[in-house]
């Protein structure tokens, strides 16, 4: 029997690595050590596939040999050359960069410094990693719309969905334990006198800066934005839409040089002066004073919202509408406060994969049943929450009755990778690729080795 692999191609579009180095264009006969394949102007190196692999068995699939996975990342490597000279594909170089520019400052977020996360991750400097995440975020994007441009007209029938259970059925994962859960997210609100508290601080900067103090050394001192503050709270080729609006409103209301008054988000409150506007770009430098609320703010809130939860448990309102008139979170409060897997925009989630602070919350809850109210923290932000179990599904092994959309996914998958296989070989012989020799043994590549223009 064949055997269904529900983890190929799609996988490897997720997985290509964020962090390759930079190489120029390589040609027969120049493969190098550490470079196992080249397709039109892409690269793969022996390093990614390791890390691909390991990925790939961490996440529950079922390994393949070096040969398979190979042809498989070649396939790949193929979806993202020719997407990229797709007239059809729409070009998003400038999104991308943008895109590039914001996931390099979410990951620095995460580090006390810009050394020690380039130490990190192995890079010489900002700029040299910045490029190789836009280049990641580049393949991602020309693979994934050159795979859903093949496959645009794919579909399955029932039937065609039962005869792959029949034939799958005993290779097909057991589900795990899944729960689809609802939440309603609050956020803690500053008194009056703290509110005033930050400001005044932020106005003494202010009047500190005007008087001689650099803006660069304030910031240094007081700025809770790790991402800026040892840089003297500088940002640089910001894209119109990437900082909140508060900031963004802000800073672009001054002249090159000018200090706004503080100025209030989601995050604290900013101080921002404007370095220079070009285009749809912008610098600007910050300080940020973090919303730390006291005890009191939180108990508060905690009150606010067990005053709600006290409510939907009295059948005086749902928890659906409690959720669209309370819940401060976007991504859930208009869909009843169910929280939606962003894997497959599933409403069902694995247990295993919930934060900790809401499986704990979870325990002893039976269906229907309301959580206490909870402190968390959402992104970075002080949150007051409240949760209900809507449905426990215990782990079982997949039927038609109980998991038929699942299974309908798989077939559909396998249908779309088999037509993008075959697409991959008639694309072949209009392709420059070369292998590394070390790879001759591999009878799987002998028709893409047979097809390759050289």
């Amino acid at each position: 029997m064949m055997k269904f692999n529900r983890n190929s191609i799609p996988l490897l579009l997720l997985l290509i690595s964020f962090f390759q180095p930079v190489f120029g264009q390589v040609g027969k006969g120049d493969l190098v050590d550490g470079i196992a394949a080249v397709v039109g102007n892409e690269i793969i190196l022996e390093s990614e596939l390791q890390e691909m692999q390991e990925m790939e068995s961490r996440q529950g699939g079922s390994t393949a040999d070096r040969c398979e996975f190979l042809m498989r990342t070649i396939n790949n490597k193929i979806l993202v050359h020719k997407g990229k000279t797709d007239t059809l594909i729409e070009n998003r170089t400038s999104y991308l960069k943008e895109n590039a520019n914001l996931k390099y400052k979410q990951i620095l977020s995460q580090f006390p410094d810009e050394k020690t996360m380039l130490n990190t991750y192995k890079f010489r400097t900002g700029y040299e990693m910045k490029n190789a995440i836009e280049r990641a975020e580049t393949d991602r994007y020309y693979g994934q719309a050159k795979f859903a441009r093949i496959t645009d007209k794919v579909d399955v029938t029932p039937n065609e969905v039962t005869d792959f259970f029949k034939e799958y059925q005993w290779q097909l994962p057991e589900v795990k334990d899944e729960v689809t859960v609802a939440q309603i997210i609050t956020y803690p609100k500053l008194t009056e006198a703290h509110r005033q508290e930050m400001i005044n601080k932020l106005l003494k900067i202010k009047r500190d800066i005007l008087a001689g103090e650099s803006f660069d050394s304030q910031a240094r001192i007081y700025s809770d934005d790790p991402g800026s503050a040892s840089k003297g709270g500088l940002y640089v080729n910001i894209a119109k839409g990437q900082m909140v609006k508060p900031f963004e409103a802000a800073a672009l209301n001054l002249e090159p040089g000018e200090i706004s008054d503080p100025v209030e988000s989601d995050f604290g409150f900013h101080l921002i002066q404007l370095v220079k506007k070009s285009g749809n770009q912008y610098d600007a430098k910050h300080i940020l004073l973090a919303t730390k609320f006291t005890d009191e703010e939180i108990e508060n809130a905690k009150h606010e919202l067990d005053s709600i939860r006290t409510q939907i448990q009295n059948g005086k309102m749902t928890f659906r509408e409690a959720a669209l008139k309370y819940s401060e979170d976007k991504l859930t409060k208009f869909n009843g406060g169910v929280i939606i897997n962003p894997e497959n925009q599933s409403t069902k989630i694995e247990k295993a994969a919930l934060p900790t602070e809401i499986s704990t919350q979870l325990l002893g809850l039976k269906n229907g049943e309301l959580s206490s109210v909870f402190e968390a923290d959402v992104n970075g932000r002080k949150t007051v929450n409240l949760i209900k179990l809507e449905e426990e599904i215990p782990s079982h092994s997949v039927t038609i009755e109980t998991d038929y959309d699942r299974i309908k996914e798989y077939a559909l998958m396998k249908k779309k990778n088999e037509l993008v296989e075959k697409w991959v070989l008639k694309e072949a012989p209009g392709t420059f690729i070369s292998i590394n020799k070390r790879y001759d043994d591999c009878k799987i590549l002998q028709k893409l080795r047979g097809t390759t223009s050289k």
